[in-house]
C-alpha cells in the first residue's frame, strides 16, 4: 500500500514540475538496526522519507501537500532536509484489489448511442479490440466490479488530441510501441508523458496518440464490464478489461470459463428477435443491474486471492 501511495506521488511531482522526479532517502529498514525509533513505521515497510531529486527544500511544503494528496495517512515535514509518510496497516484499509474506470466514462455501443459506465447491462455490445488490434463490437457478460458509491483514487491521462481514459492504477491499457512496431499492455500508473495509446478517431480506425498529461484525480464510482474480447474502449481510449496481472492473454485465459458459461447460458437461452421480446428483455436486465450486489464478482474475487501463491511477484501489481 505505500508503495502505490508512492506510485501516485512520483506522478503528480512529474506533473507539478516536469524537470523534478521523486526521491526516497529512507524506506524499509531491518528491524534491530535501531536507525530509527523503537516503534517506527520503517521496521513495517508502512514509511518512508522522501525529498525532491534537486533537494530544493523551497518545494518541500508543495511536496508534503502532494503527499496528502496521493493518499498517504500521515504526512509531518519533520525537518528542513525531508518529508515523513506512512500509512496505516493493511488490516486497517481494504485495498481496491481491481482495475475499474470511473462510473460516468463512456463507451460506444452497436448501435451507434454512447453510453456511461453506470447504465451499461449485462449483454450490451460495445467498442472493443480483437486480436489483430482491430475495432470490433464485444458483448459485455458480466460486471468484474461495480459499485457506484465507492471512492477511488484514478490515473487520468489526455493525448494530443484530446482523449482523456481515467482508471484505478493497476488496470492494464493497451499501447503502442513504434520502435519494435508492437502493441502491448501496461499498468495504467506505469505510463509516462510521450507514450502511445490507442485513439478511436473520426475515421472508425484505432490510431496511436501520445500522451501529453497525467495526473492522479479522486472520484466517486468504479465500474469494470468484461466483454468477450477481454477488452473495452472507453472514451475514445482502448484498454483491457483486466488488471493486477501485466499479462494481457494470461489474464484472458483464466476468464475462459466465465465466457463459456455465457455461452452455454446464451445456447439454453436463445434470444427472440421480436422488438416486444427484446424490449422486454432490456427491461429484465435493467432490473437485474438495479439489483447487482456491489463490489467484486465472487470469480475475480476468487482469482485475486490466489494469484499471490501461483504468479511471481514481478507479474502481479
Amino acid at each position: 500500500r505505500c508503495k502505490d501511495k508512492l506510485d501516485i506521488l512520483a506522478i503528480s511531482v512529474i506533473n507539478q514540475w516536469p524537470t523534478t522526479r521523486l526521491r526516497v532517502i529512507e524506506s524499509w529498514d531491518e528491524d534491530g538496526e535501531y536507525l530509527h525509533g523503537k516503534n517506527s513505521l520503517h521496521y513495517e515497510g508502512r514509511a518512508v522519507d522522501i525529498t525532491t531529486d534537486d533537494r530544493d527544500t523551497s518545494k518541500y511544503g508543495m511536496l508534503a501537500r502532494l503527499a496528502v494528496e496521493a493518499g498517504f495517512d500521515w504526512v509531518y515535514y519533520e525537518n528542513r532536509d525531508y518529508i515523513h509518510c506512512s500509512v496505516k496497516s493493511d488490516s486497517f484499509h481494504t485495498p481496491h484489489d481491481s482495475g475499474c474506470f470511473t462510473k460516468d466514462s463512456i463507451v460506444l455501443t452497436s448501435n451507434g448511442s454512447t453510453k456511461a459506465m453506470s447504465d451499461l447491462i449485462i449483454g450490451d455490445r460495445v467498442l472493443s479490440v480483437n486480436d489483430r488490434d482491430e475495432p470490433i463490437f464485444s458483448e459485455i457478460i458480466l460486471f468484474m466490479d461495480r459499485n457506484l458509491e465507492q471512492t477511488e483514487q484514478f490515473i487520468q491521462l489526455t493525448t494530443e488530441k484530446g482523449a482523456v481514459l481515467t482508471v484505478t492504477p493497476a488496470h492494464l491499457v493497451m499501447i503502442w510501441n513504434p520502435e519494435k512496431m508492437l502493441t502491448s499492455y501496461v499498468f495504467a500508473d506505469q505510463i509516462t508523458r510521450n507514450d502511445q495509446v490507442f485513439v478511436h478517431d473520426f475515421t472508425k480506425a484505432l490510431r496511436p496518440q501520445r500522451v501529453i498529461k497525467l495526473e492522479t484525480v479522486t472520484r466517486k464510482g468504479v465500474v469494470a464490464p468484461l466483454t468477450r474480447a477481454g477488452t473495452i474502449v472507453v472514451n475514445s481510449v482502448a484498454a483491457s478489461c483486466y488488471a493486477i496481472v501485466n499479462s494481457q492473454k494470461l489474464a484472458h485465459w483464466s476468464l475462459a470459463p466465465m465466457r463459456l458459461w455465457s455461452s452455454i447460458l446464451s445456447y439454453m437461452h436463445p434470444s427472440n428477435q421480436s422488438k416486444e421480446t427484446v424490449k422486454e428483455e432490456k427491461r429484465k436486465k435493467r432490473l437485474a443491474l438495479e439489483e447487482y450486489e456491489s463490489g467484486v464478482h465472487w470469480y475475480a474475487k476468487a482469482l485475486y486471492t490466489i494469484k499471490d501463491y501461483v504468479l511471481p511477484i514481478t507479474w502481479r501489481h
